[in-house]
């Protein structure tokens, strides 16, 4: 037991913060060809910022790899360059999860996504558009335009994930019933076995391959308890991931005192966690027949049958009945349809949501005020203060994003300094209201 307790708890929750590229800054350049007196602008667009997904992979069985990493960046679109070449669009990032994941937005509480087949894949955050360059602004009245845009800025939002099993049959059992050694016999799974509770820590999967060629999931999920729904246990994590099963098989250990009561107290869990779950469809299976005797065959067979139509008497150690139980399981799977669970998925706004047009004022001495936000800090940081043409445009933006107005309010007068990321200058209300 107590080397069991180091790692009790299988990782099937976590969360994660994942970051889309920002968009690459336009560029302000312009033709410098030889024998051309007046070259026209050339300045190249910036590049798309990577997109993060998330998607679906079979070969995953657990968010064990999210503990060691939460974090997830994808790359900035390259900026414009001169002579109307554009930066070079930043690769998507793909997030690899197990197959049955759930994802959650966690600011708004929206389930956005639910991975139930492999390679299926979500977008959770959009990179940013990038930026034009001045060669973009020219027209026939402004053939020279000495300005360019900023590239949008990337979205970042945290995310719950939450992995149920995409499984066809689920096993289930008191610990120690025998799962472990029944999964490994059927299927190609190697799960740890060992002669004391709770040995199966985590789901083990193993496909099982019918007369027909074709193969089924079965999920070995670790032993419930007596109070598994209340979180007692291992229990309570893990009834989640029957859910989706077609069917249940219920292993019955023979060789216990009372294993009916076992039997009532399991479906006791399986009542409390949901009406889904009690209302599955169960095939009762007595394991360890080998280590009873004839007459305790009879009772235990009898007792159940009075519950279930369908009972099956196995030993998973020495094979006896295996055949037969198979037989009916793929009977079963291609009899009983794929459960849908009812997930919500609600449209997800915030994979594409970059809105970053906010911006604070803090005033810092009598006559200095200090302005951040990122629309704001993204422009300033295209403004070249020596270009009078670009100053004025982005005193516009800024008028138009309402900065003037605040500052007003702040109390502001002429003569007073902004300080906007590495542009600094001067107040005067005609210039700047003019």
């Amino acid at each position: 037991m107590t080397k069991t307790g180091v790692n009790m708890k299988f990782i099937d929750k976590c969360k994660i913060r994942v970051i889309s590229g920002r968009g690459g800054n336009g560029m302000v350049a312009w033709r410098r060809e030889k024998y051309v007196d007046k070259g026209g602008p050339a300045g190249g667009d910036g590049g798309r910022g990577g997109d993060v997904y998330l998607i679906a992979d079979e070969n995953m069985s657990t968010l064990m790899d999210f503990k060691h990493k939460s974090v997830f960046k994808a790359e900035a679109g390259e900026n414009g360059g001169i002579k109307n070449m554009h930066g070079a669009c930043a690769k998507d990032l793909y997030i690899k999860v197990p197959v049955g994941t759930v994802v959650k937005d966690i600011k708004t509480g929206n389930i956005i996504a639910d991975l139930k087949t492999h390679d299926q894949k979500a977008l959770v955050a959009k990179g940013g558009r990038g930026g034009r360059g001045n060669a973009r602004f020219a027209t026939a009245q402004k053939r020279a335009p000495q300005f360019c845009e900023p590239g949008e800025p990337s979205i970042e939002r945290e995310l719950f994930l939450e992995l149920k099993l995409i499984a066809d049959v689920g096993l289930l059992g008191m610990p120690n019933a025998g799962k472990s050694t029944l999964i490994s016999r059927i299927s190609s799974a190697k799960p740890k076995i060992a002669d004391y509770p709770f040995t199966t820590l985590i789901p083990n999967l193993g496909v099982v391959k019918k007369r027909s060629g074709d193969g089924y999931v079965v999920a070995d999920i670790p032993g419930l308890i007596e109070g598994a729904s209340e979180g007692v246990g291992l229990g309570f994590d893990f009834l989640r991931h029957v859910e989706r099963c077609r069917f249940l098989v219920h292993l019955i250990d023979t060789t216990e005192e009372n294993p009916f009561e076992n039997y009532k107290k399991i479906n006791l869990e399986l009542e409390k966690h949901s009406e889904h779950l009690a209302n599955l469809y169960q095939i009762v299976v007595l394991n360890k027949i080998d280590a009873i005797d004839e007459q305790r065959k009879k009772e235990l067979l009898e007792q159940f049958r009075y519950v279930s139509p369908d009972v099956f008497e196995i030993s998973a150690v020495t094979g006896e009945n295996l055949d037969k139980l198979l037989d009916f399981m793929g009977q079963k799977v291609d009899d009983i349809p794929k459960t849908d669970t009812e997930i919500v998925v609600e449209e997800d706004l915030g994979a594409y949501y970059n809105d970053d047009s906010s911006f604070e004022i803090f005033k810092v001495a009598k006559d200095t005020f200090i302005i951040e936000g990122g629309k704001i800090e993204r422009i300033a940081g295209v403004t070249d203060e020596r270009n009078s043409e670009q100053v004025i445009r982005f005193q516009n933006i800024m008028k138009s994003m309402g900065v003037f107005e605040a500052l007003s309010q702040k109390g502001i007068k002429d003569g007073d300094t902004i300080i906007i990321g590495h542009l600094e200058f001067v107040f005067y209300a005609d210039e700047m209201y003019g």
